[in-house]
């Protein structure tokens, strides 16, 4: 099987299947005082300060979640209820309820459903920030929103790239209006973890980001990067404060409580310092593999069309990431036909009840309907290499013709009668 689909996840380690699988025996609750319980500590807080090391934060700032998922709903809804909850300071009317949440569109859905869950739940009243043809945010939008009341805003959240089409955001854009507005601001790097350089540290200074203001918390996970599925992180800067998801022992500065899972966490460190000794070096690979693929598809299929950013620069885009829309053909039959060709690459759509769905971050960009129904995403890793691209651009042209003649499916369905 030739695999693209790192951004879906990526192959674990060796080095981080080493950790992980000496790590599981060591034997103690790193919550417990007596001798093994404090050498079970005493791996979990160094291999949270060697993570720590690779996101440019401290130790004490790291805060191990279950998954990404997990922590970008940690730092959504843990920020809105504190935000909620907090007395009013300053030129704020007494009583400002902080309500609405800024977050542009074409997100995750882990961020998508759970700021919906609290639109639904906890009354919270969700802007939606238009993003541009290439799928980046429109500063000037967010820029009027903060200008016209910031004291209404609990907090705005957004990808540092997207997903899908691997445009890189704004980031030091959209931290220095937050920091300014004194609103904090989630990232969402699960994507752009181990891809592109994250420092966080240096992100808050160069933007005079003051106390809670400006980026406070950042998400990443560890299965993106090569390490294991299962455990994510939530980088919370010292001075956010945040209500919990999870009660129960007052773990991570009574942010996240529960027993830590020591050996997750150790491979979690071996994959992140692997990934950031040479993430350069594999930067340029991956651009390099990408680059060719792009240009393969272009002669195998002149009318696909290539989504996201595709101006020059490496800050533009993923370097491994190349999102592809193929008119009149469907994503899931173009997917389905590369698997069974032994090329496993991704669809920008969602699936429910087997009804194709059209990608929501191509529609969100202007695209039609039919674009973002013959959406393809291939994203190269670091187990990618030359004859991986090969293969896919091989099979492509016979997958492509067979798709293109089965059409677009249709919408309604025997159950919709």
């Amino acid at each position: 099987m030739v695999y693209l689909d790192h951004a879906a996840t990526t192959p674990m380690l060796p080095e981080a299947i080493e950790a992980l699988t000496a790590a599981l025996a060591v034997v103690g609750n790193p919550a417990s005082i007596h001798s093994a319980g404090q050498q079970a500590k005493r791996l979990l807080e160094e291999s949270r300060e060697q993570i720590a090391a690779t996101l440019g934060a401290d130790g004490i700032e790291i805060v191990f979640t279950g998954n990404g998922t997990e922590a970008v709903n940690l730092a959504i809804k843990g920020l809105w209820w504190q935000r909620r909850a907090a007395m009013p300071t300053g030129a704020e009317p007494a009583g400002a309820a902080r309500p609405r949440i800024l977050v542009p569109a074409g997100e995750h859905h882990a961020t998508i459903d759970a700021v919906e869950w609290l639109a639904v739940h906890e009354g919270a009243e969700v802007v939606e920030l238009p993003i541009d043809e290439v799928g980046r945010v429109r500063l000037d939008v967010l820029a009027d929103e903060l200008a016209r009341d910031a004291s209404s805003v609990a907090l705005v959240t957004m990808l540092w790239a997207n997903n899908e089409v691997g445009t890189i955001q704004p980031v030091d854009e959209v931290a220095r209006l937050t920091a300014r507005a004194g609103v904090p601001l989630h990232i969402d790097a699960i994507a752009a973890y181990g891809q592109v350089p994250i420092d966080f540290h240096a992100l808050r200074r160069a933007t005079e980001a003051p106390r809670g203001g400006g980026l406070v918390a950042l998400s990443v996970s560890a299965h993106k990067i090569g390490g294991p599925a299962g455990i994510g992180a939530l980088v919370l800067d010292r001075s956010a404060a945040v209500e919990p998801l999870i009660h129960g022992g007052g773990q991570q500065r009574k942010v996240r409580s529960g027993t830590q899972d020591v050996a997750a966490a150790a491979s979690f460190a071996a994959a992140a310092g692997v990934a950031a000794s040479r993430l350069g070096d594999d930067a340029a690979r991956m651009s390099a593999l990408r680059d060719r693929l792009v240009a393969g598809v272009a002669a195998a299929v002149p009318e696909a069309r290539l989504s996201g950013d595709v101006g020059p620069g490496a800050s533009v885009r993923l370097p491994g990431n190349a999102h592809f829309s193929f008119p009149g053909c469907e994503g899931d039959s173009l997917l389905f036909l590369l698997d069974a060709a032994g090329v496993a690459v991704s669809t920008g759509s969602a699936c429910q009840a087997g009804v194709p769905e059209p990608s929501h971050v191509l529609i969100a960009m202007g695209r039609s309907e039919a674009d973002a129904r013959g959406a393809l995403r291939i994203t190269i890793g670091h187990t990618s290499t030359d004859a991986d691209v090969d293969a896919f651009l091989a099979a492509l042209p016979a997958a492509h013709a067979q798709a293109a003649k089965a059409g677009l499916a249709a919408r309604a369905t025997s159950f919709d009668r």
